[in-house]
């Protein structure tokens, strides 16, 4: 194993490279902590995308979550009920994912609730273009078992985690040591991105 450091600008393009040589409809996860800006990353990734003729949709998992009636069932501060019930993780799969299998609709509809207002989001189902990258991004995303081409984890050292993470999130900190022990991302995501100082970002080469 090698830890090749990057620029902020290099990472970007090593990532645009490995998912536009991919044909067809590609599925991408950016995992990660709110506190390692995994949506941050998305966005950089969309501008270069198309420039290399890939269309893009942007999927965030904060607008795919379950009603606060269900998250929050357990408690406000539920480090469990945070890594278990906050994702609706199959109407993200029936909804988003499974319509680009090969062969699939094509048919896909990325924002599905609204948070803000606690209800289920009135935008509008859109049909994916044939060769279209998908970005979803968020916290907790891998080991669900959810059908991507390309598995981006973005780690921090457990220091760094709460050093960034504001107090009033640090509730949620046990559910990133469970994510770590249980899932172990780290491991086995296709690229692993160390971000303890996000300016200066490194590539884990496995070999």
């Amino acid at each position: 194993m090698q830890v090749r450091p990057v620029t902020p600008e290099r990472l970007v393009t090593e990532l645009t490279e490995r998912i536009a040589a991919r044909p067809g409809w590609v599925r991408v996860a950016i995992d990660g902590p709110d506190a390692a800006h995994p949506d941050e990353l998305a966005d950089a990734l969309v501008g270069p995308l198309r420039a290399r003729g890939r269309p893009v949709v942007r999927v965030r998992a904060a607008d795919h979550l379950r009603p606060a009636s269900l998250r929050l069932e357990h408690g406000r501060e539920n480090p469990d009920s945070f890594y278990d019930d906050w994702l609706d993780a199959e109407g993200l799969v029936r909804e988003v994912l499974r319509p680009l299998d090969p062969g699939g609709s094509g048919r896909i509809r990325p924002v599905r609730f609204d948070a803000a207002a606690d209800r289920a989001s009135r935008t509008p189902f859109i049909t994916a273009d044939a060769d279209s990258v998908l970005l979803l991004s968020g916290p907790l995303l891998l080991g669900r078992g959810f059908p991507l081409e390309l598995t981006v984890h973005i780690v921090l050292t457990p220091a760094a985690l709460r050093r960034r993470t504001p107090v009033p999130w640090h509730w949620t900190l046990p559910a990133f040591a469970r994510y770590a022990e249980e899932v172990d991302p780290a491991s086995w995501a296709d690229l692993v991105i160390r971000a303890d100082d996000p300016r200066h970002p490194a590539i884990v080469d496995r070999g």
